[in-house]
């Protein structure tokens, strides 16, 4: 029998996915759990994973003409109810705010006191908050568009959470904007939708689908819900990112009206769209392999670690040097508008260890330094995607060294693409789609699915009955439905103007 070979993380990805998935963030140095219930820790490694993340995103807004401003966390109850669907949607995963101090009782315990005359509800999301700030801004057709986003942290009381996916309280962007005619707002909710399909290919190497939400998944108190969806190596899908049509509904509720060109008035027309840490959780389960984290250069914290072996005290100073020297270099290159990020790891631990912690957190590029390396002028270098392993004399390694990271990007992409291409089928049989759903292990199911190609009639009964009996939605209506020709629904055999995406989702 075959040696298995030892991985960095246990269990590996065949043998427990979802444990795995836990063991790369802590392994990797990404989060943790925190004290508070729900809540995580996002750790330096992480959080500079995540300033990545919106340095590259808040470019993009910027470029399409929107600026950043920052509204109130609390929001007044009354104002969630003004929108039905809008309240009725984020009603249970409310945190409110009662009471406004804490008075120490006879017991020696603090309780709360000073009861509030309207409750606050700590931001789920800001649609109506943003909305009154509008209606006050808002007087004239002169006054549009208003292209606004803000970076903050949303509070959702999850009751099952998983260290980014879902966490009661998580970090994100969300814009708003607002607009004279309803052709503009869809525009801008179009524009967004392909600014995170842009983002997620070219920035983290996830390759993702677009199109429309059903009714039955839509953003509440939204017209239309646009969204991007990626294959994770389970196979399940991700919701990566969503932009939504508002119409008017958030308008009127908010009361933001304005003179239009006739000198009547009009409500304005709205949208929003946000991305979140979650991101973070979708290039975990995109790239990462057995041995912890894979990171996407463009979105890495740092992209060469440096690895100095010091076996002889008297040649550290000669080693440290030459490793400082070959970093300096580095910096002088660019990749994709950043300086080439380098950490010279001079810490005095194991040389084993320092080099698995560094393959744990993914950093794209590892390069030793020893003193054969020294005396030839090379480094031995290894890249996290392939494992391959070289030495190379170091004016090559650093002229090279943005071409490897542009290989690593690109290759990354393509083996998520081709992921997704394997395990993407057109099924036209209920019984081969129960099938392709239905694990063989149902104690421990292991990675089966993917995304299903299949007629539907339209009808929120065929999606409700597939939901319930396998645990399967509809992830996305793509946007050229049409184009591929009518058929038969799935579930019921009714007439379908086109395929959607089914798959098991996150």
């Amino acid at each position: 029998m075959a040696k298995q070979k030892k991985t960095a993380i246990t269990p590996t990805r065949d043998e427990n996915y979802p444990e795995w998935y836990q063991q790369v963030v802590r392994a990797a140095e990404l989060a943790e759990n925190s004290d508070v219930r729900g809540c995580m820790v996002i750790k330096p490694w992480g959080y500079a994973l995540w300033e990545n993340i919106q340095r590259g995103l808040d470019k993009m807004f910027k470029d399409t003409g929107h600026v950043n401003a920052y509204f109130p966390i609390f929001i007044p109850k009354s104002y969630l109810e003004k929108e039905a669907e809008h309240v009725e949607g984020f009603a249970k995963e409310c945190a409110v705010v009662t009471h406004h101090r804490l008075e120490q009782g006879e017991d020696g315990k603090l309780h709360p006191a000073g009861e509030l005359e309207e409750p606050l509800i700590v931001r789920p999301t800001s649609e109506t908050i943003i909305g009154a700030t509008y209606a006050k801004w808002v007087e004239s057709y002169r006054d549009l568009p208003i292209l606004i986003n803000q970076w903050a942290n949303v509070v959702r009381w999850e009751m099952r959470t998983r260290l980014f996916l879902r966490t009661a309280e998580f970090l994100w962007q969300e814009g708003h904007t607002a607009h004279e005619t309803e052709a503009e707002a869809w525009e801008e909710t179009r524009k967004m939708l392909e600014v995170y399909k842009t983002f997620a290919e070219e920035f983290m190497a996830m390759p993702v689908l677009t199109g429309e939400k059903t009714a039955g998944e839509r953003f509440p108190g939204a017209v239309s819900t646009l969204c991007i969806e990626a294959m994770m190596q389970d196979r399940k899908a991700l919701q990566a990112g969503t932009s939504h049509f508002l119409g008017q509904n958030f308008a009127k509720a908010s009361g933001i009206q304005y003179s239009n060109r006739d000198g009547g008035r009009d409500y304005a027309w709205t949208t929003s769209w946000g991305v979140s840490t979650r991101l973070i959780g979708g290039m975990i389960m995109t790239h990462g392999d057995d041995d912890g984290m894979i990171m996407p250069p463009r979105l890495a914290p740092s992209h060469v670690v440096i690895l100095p072996i010091i076996r002889n005290e008297e040649d550290r100073e000669a080693i440290l040097a030459y490793c400082n020297e070959i970093a300096a270099n580095l910096r002088k290159q660019r990749f994709h508008e950043r300086e080439v990020e380098v950490v010279v790891d001079s810490r005095d631990i194991n040389a084993g260890e320092k080099g698995w912690g560094w393959v744990k957190k993914g950093i794209p590029v590892r390069a030793e330094v020893g003193p054969r390396d020294m005396a030839n002028n090379s480094v031995f270098m290894a890249r996290r995607d392939t494992g391959e392993k070289q030495g190379i004399d170091k004016d090559a390694f650093v002229d090279g060294i943005v071409a490897t990271l542009e290989d690593i990007q690109q290759g990354l992409l393509q083996r998520a693409l081709a992921h997704r291409a394997e395990n993407t089928r057109e099924i036209d049989s209920y019984e081969e789609f129960v099938q392709f759903f239905t694990p063989e292990n149902k104690e421990r199911p292991e990675a089966h699915g993917g995304f299903a190609m299949s007629h539907w009639c339209d009808g929120s009964e065929c999606e409700d009955k597939i939901n319930d009996e396998l645990s399967v939605t509809i992830r996305t209506v793509p946007f050229d439905r049409a184009e591929g020709g009518a058929g038969a629904c799935i579930c019921c055999g009714k007439p379908s103007s086109g395929r959607v995406v089914f798959a098991k989702s996150y």
